[in-house]
C-alpha cells in the first residue's frame, strides 16, 4: 500500500484487511495519498507482536488484529478481528473513552479544534475518503474514537 508520510514522501506499507475490504482500502489510500494526508507508518500488528498497544505507541496505522473491542460494557470482538476496520494515525487521533484519552500521551490531540498534520477532522480528507467507500467513522461516536473507521460504522 502506498501512502504519504509525515516526511512529505511516498512510502510503501502493508495493511491486512478482509478480502471484501481490499478494493475500498485501495481507493481510500489512493485518495489519502493524493490529498497528501500524512500517515506515520503502515505495518501489520504482527510486526508489534500482535500487541495493539505497542502498535499504537509507534503511531502505526493498522487494520486486522484478532482482539476484543476497547469499549465499555460486555466483551465483544472488535471489527478489527474481522479485518473490517482501520485505525489511522492513532497518536494524532486518540480514542476518548468516558473522558479518558487513549493513548494517554496523546491527550493534546483530543482537542479537535486545532488542525495539525495527521489529525482527522469531520470535513477533512480522511473522513471524505472513507465515507466515499461507505465506511463509518468512530469520531462521530459519543465516546469518539478519532482513529477508527469501519465497514459497518462500529
Amino acid at each position: 500500500m502506498r501512502y504519504w508520510g509525515f516526511d512529505h514522501r511516498s512510502h510503501l506499507g502493508t495493511i491486512v484487511v478482509n478480502v471484501s475490504a481490499v478494493t475500498a482500502i485501495r481507493i481510500v489510500f489512493r485518495d489519502l495519498r493524493r490529498a497528501r494526508f500524512p500517515v506515520r507508518r503502515v505495518r501489520p500488528v504482527t510486526a508489534y507482536g500482535a500487541s495493539d498497544s505497542r502498535s499504537v505507541r509507534h503511531d502505526n496505522t493498522s487494520a486486522f488484529n484478532c482482539r476484543y473491542a476497547v469499549a465499555a460494557g460486555p466483551k465483544h470482538w472488535s471489527e478489527h478481528a474481522f479485518g473490517e476496520a482501520v485505525d489511522l494515525d492513532p497518536f494524532e487521533n486518540p480514542y476518548v473513552l468516558n473522558g479518558k484519552v487513549l493513548p494517554h500521551s496523546a491527550a493534546r490531540y483530543a482537542d479537535r479544534n486545532t488542525p495539525r498534520p495527521g489529525v482527522i477532522l469531520t470535513d477533512g480528507p480522511a473522513v471524505r475518503a472513507f465515507t466515499s467507500v461507505g465506511w463509518g467513522w468512530g469520531g462521530d461516536w459519543s465516546n469518539p474514537d478519532y482513529q477508527h473507521f469501519s465497514v459497518n460504522g462500529r
